[in-house]
């Protein structure tokens, strides 16, 4: 889903101390990879992916053998500053279908971690999801843009308890990108779940669920 520059979608999101700080990836210099992953970091990572976002490309990296890997770091700010994460949305979606019509043999994995997962999973949204807050309106992907996408990771997704506190609409998948979406939380994690310990939103590599992501990912490809 794009949203115009103009356009306001408040979020709220994480702590600062949540972050996790990571090198910013390398580009790959194919224009059309094999696979390309998408990625949106989280609220106070520096520009790149971020930490659980350069993991899940190293580690997916490894599992596609032969075939080459390029990275795009979605360019928003993600600051406290929540509404700004509009411009990741935007900046997602204008990627994405750039990269479906200049690449179409080229097979996308979306992913996000926490405010990152927010915005990815608003790209998927085929519509306006009720009582967003917007001055202008979304502009969804086209239908047929899915089908360059082979899977969508989520880490740590607001949950709907989450942004209702913020009075703003859940996070859904568009239905096209459902089935192939892996939508990830550390038990007692409070942004993804009713409940825990700020501590938790750092655990996915831990876990073990950045693994499992890509073992998923890899499947699709």
């Amino acid at each position: 889903m794009k949203v115009k520059p103009s356009a306001s979608l408040v979020f709220s999101a994480m702590a600062p101390v949540w972050a996790l700080l990571a090198p910013v990836p390398s580009a790959a210099a194919d224009p059309c990879p094999d696979v390309e992953v998408v990625f949106a970091r989280g609220t106070n990572e520096p520009p790149g992916v971020g930490g659980i976002g350069q993991t899940f490309v190293d580690t997916l990296r490894s599992h596609v053998g032969t075939k080459s890997l390029a990275v795009y770091p979605v360019n928003y700010p993600a600051t406290t500053n929540f509404p700004t994460a509009v411009d990741g949305i935007t900046d997602a979606g204008s990627h994405v279908e750039s990269m479906a019509a200049r690449c179409p043999k080229t097979r996308m994995v979306l992913g996000g971690y926490s405010q990152g997962a927010a915005v990815m999973g608003f790209v998927t949204y085929s519509q306006v999801p009720d009582g967003a807050h917007l001055v202008q309106a979304l502009q969804p992907m086209p239908p047929d843009v899915a089908d360059h996408v082979a899977t969508v990771a989520l880490f740590g997704k607001p949950s709907s308890q989450f942004m209702s506190i913020i009075n703003e609409p859940p996070i859904t998948i568009g239905p096209q990108y459902a089935a192939k979406t892996i939508d990830l939380c550390v038990p007692n994690d409070p942004v993804c779940s009713s409940s825990g310990t700020p501590g938790a939103h750092h655990q996915y590599v831990e876990t073990g669920l950045v693994d499992q992501a890509a073992d998923f990912a890899a499947s699709r490809l």
